[in-house]
């Protein structure tokens, strides 16, 4: 694995908002059905912590944001005592609600107990979407409990092309809950990035850059990070799906505006997250 500390300023900070890792016992397991479901997509790294912090600390980053998925209402447990023996001051977890989960607000209502900042959902290992009535309840439970919300949105390498997440259905939902603190991921809509630059862009919807940049033209990447607020935009790598170094160096070379460079991987996650 490449790393690029060497190229990083002495005082640059940096936080990955899109991660992903499992518990030990059936990490290998789990990567392995993954690879399965979609072969094109390139494994950086074997699933587990352990190899998640070496990354960090080779590619000097100081914290990421850990997504977990419950594909089944009944993982929810299993998630969250996980999620509690793994939180870090390196690791921010963000355990999962399913859609189907009848009891979503007490579940809601214990991860805010535990302290997380925020949950996980995707609509495609989910089955839902964005707009879904049943989702409107658990969208009010996490504004009543002060919790964010990151999203797989776009397209899923592992699924046909449904448009379960796409930009005019975050608008609606973020209208509708201008309150929530929705974070769409891949840069607004994986593959979907004509529409977000002529229906997401600009407006005040917050929004990682995972698993773009490596996909799209770098200038109409640039083109859609200028457009959008400066102040909504997360670094992210869906790490072990991409290496973090590559996606570090791919967003670097953008040339994007020192500052705006600066809020992407550090300033923007440390004001929603509320770290340091």
């Amino acid at each position: 694995m490449k790393s690029v500390v060497k190229d990083l300023s002495v005082n640059e900070k940096i936080i990955d908002f899109h991660v992903h890792a499992f518990p030990n016992n059936i990490a290998v397991g789990a990567m392995k059905k993954l690879k399965e479901e979609a072969p094109e997509a390139k494994a950086y790294l074997n699933g587990t912590v352990d190899d998640l912090l070496k990354s960090m600390e080779q590619n000097g980053i100081e914290k990421s944001v850990l997504c977990s998925i419950a594909t089944r209402p009944e993982q929810f447990e299993p998630i969250l005592r996980w999620s509690r023996k793994i939180q870090s001051e390196k690791l921010i977890v963000f355990p999962s609600i399913h859609p189907s989960d009848e009891n979503f607000k007490e579940h809601i209502a214990a991860i805010k107990a535990d302290g997380f900042k925020g949950v996980k959902m995707h609509p495609y290992y989910q089955d839902y979407r964005l707009d879904e009535n049943r989702l409107l309840g658990i969208y009010e439970e996490l504004i009543k409990n002060d919790l964010m919300l990151v999203v797989h949105t776009g397209f899923d390498i592992a699924f046909p092309k449904d448009t379960r997440a796409d930009s005019r259905k975050i608008v609606k939902v973020t209208e509708m809950f201008p309150q929530l603190k929705f974070v769409a991921t891949h840069l607004g809509a994986w593959q979907q990035w004509d529409e977000v630059e002529k229906i997401l862009a600009g407006k005040h919807i917050y929004m990682e850059i995972s698993w773009s940049l490596d996909y799209l033209p770098p200038e109409q990447a640039r083109k859609i990070i200028l457009k959008h607020p400066a102040d909504c935009v997360f670094f992210g790598t869906d790490s072990p799906w991409t290496d973090q170094g590559k996606s570090i160096e791919l967003l670097k070379a953008l040339n994007l505006p020192a500052d705006l460079e600066k809020q992407i991987l550090h300033d923007n996650a440390t004001a929603l997250l509320g770290t340091h």
